[in-house]
């Protein structure tokens, strides 16, 4: 069921551009998840977030301290084991989303941007087959499979992001009109890949 796009045909910009675009749509789970389990400081993804994008805009020369930032990010990754509820999960996935790209922007070995791909999808799969779970009646004891989770309009939604997003990325310069356009784009609906309002 993952989605399997050829990210290296992607420059490191490009694959850059499209996982901070993606994390735009995973940190408002990590902001409702914050202020729901009162843990983290959701402002360190945010503005960690806005450094990127700072990056991203070659004519800014913007550099960034990677083992201070990652150092900051640390301790805002939650414990699944200290929460009981759901939204500990794509607060998890966010995290480890930034992580991840934090540590490719370093090393042009680190497939950063199938990871944060990888990671937005599982945020959405999970949350969708949790619904579908719930839907059903209560003897229906059968396995909920692929394809009824491909099929939910949210799974939908991700799948067309995600490939709307990195061709987009392929014919535009790499420039902060670029950045501008894609941010838009992931924004438009106001709402992050699991359907929370922004």
């Amino acid at each position: 069921m993952a989605i399997q796009l050829p990210f290296s045909h992607l420059s490191q910009w490009q694959q850059i551009a499209f996982s901070a675009a993606l994390l735009e749509r995973m940190i408002p789970n990590y902001k409702m998840f914050a202020k729901h389990a009162e843990f983290g400081e959701f402002s360190v993804l945010r503005n960690q977030l806005d450094i990127i994008w700072l990056w991203l805009d070659k004519n800014n020369g913007c550099k960034i301290n990677y083992d201070a930032q990652i150092n900051k990010l640390e301790p805002q990754v939650p414990d699944p084991q200290e929460f009981d509820f759901f939204g500990v999960f794509p607060a998890i996935d966010a995290t480890m989303a930034m992580m991840s790209l934090l540590q490719a922007m370093q090393d042009k070995e680190i497939q950063g941007a199938e990871i944060v791909s990888r990671l937005s999808e599982n945020s959405v799969s999970y949350y969708v087959e949790l619904i579908i779970a719930e839907q059903r009646a209560e003897n229906d004891e059968s396995e909920i499979t692929n394809k009824e989770i491909e099929l939910d309009p949210l799974m939908e939604w991700e799948f067309d992001t995600q490939n709307e997003l990195y061709y987009a990325l392929k014919e535009l310069p790499e420039n902060k009109d670029t950045c501008l356009k894609i941010k838009a784009m992931v924004l438009e609906e106001g709402l992050s890949n699991l359907g929370i309002e922004v």
